[in-house]
């Protein structure tokens, strides 16, 4: 288990290899700034600790969560609230709407409800990170790299070790009424995963215009 929790922290860390599109081999940065090598990051399949076609959906949830963590290495406060426009959002509010979906999907199919937290303030922050919009702009100002790191690190961490918990006949559990079409659990949490996708392409955006104006 340690060892496992030592993967998934480095894996959440932002370790991450320098290949563009022929994969990503060479680890390019850790959270501490070091290089690590991490075992099999390139390998989509099985995992040791869970079943063969989750440990395979969690290797693909690692890899695209690196590769979203890449383009925000080394981002201060201000290029993190960085506004393009009175209605864009900033790349602060786009890693905390990451947690808060994730979230989404961990009370949706590890406990059966569509709920972020308790507490008042927790249902705001989290409420606020899903909207985004001019929630999201008030709510995600004036915080760190680290702060989002952190939440990104053990959202992730809470959701693997729950992903242990199951088998493959649970990715296959459909639920008739999500998305008003018949859906899976494996389709909810490969989204997980295309979501972050989505946003890397809007981070990277908002990457290339933070010294436009």
């Amino acid at each position: 288990m340690d060892n496992r929790r030592n993967f998934i922290k480095k894996t959440a860390t932002l370790t991450l290899g320098a290949g563009a599109i022929g994969g990503i081999s060479t680890p390019l940065f850790s959270r501490t700034g070091a290089g690590t090598q991490i075992n099999g990051i390139n390998i989509v399949g099985p995992k040791e600790g869970f079943t063969p076609e989750i440990g395979t959906l969690v290797s693909m949830m690692n890899w695209m969560r690196n590769t979203m963590l890449r383009p925000v290495h080394g981002m201060s406060q201000k290029d993190l609230d960085y506004l393009h426009d009175d209605n864009s959002n900033s790349i602060g509010a786009m890693l905390m709407h990451m947690v808060a979906t994730e979230r989404f999907y961990q009370a949706n199919t590890f406990e059966g409800q569509v709920y972020f937290e308790n507490g008042e303030k927790a249902n705001e922050m989290y409420e606020a990170a899903s909207n985004l919009g001019d929630a999201g702009r008030a709510a995600f100002k004036g915080k760190d790299l680290d702060y989002y790191l952190d939440k990104l690190e053990a959202c992730r961490a809470f959701s693997l070790k729950e992903l242990a918990k199951y088998d493959d006949s649970w990715l296959e559990k459909i639920d008739t009424q999500f998305w008003g079409s018949p859906t899976n659990n494996y389709c909810k949490w490969f989204h997980v995963a295309e979501h972050e996708s989505n946003h890397n392409g809007q981070i990277k955006y908002l990457k290339s215009r933070l010294h436009s104006k």
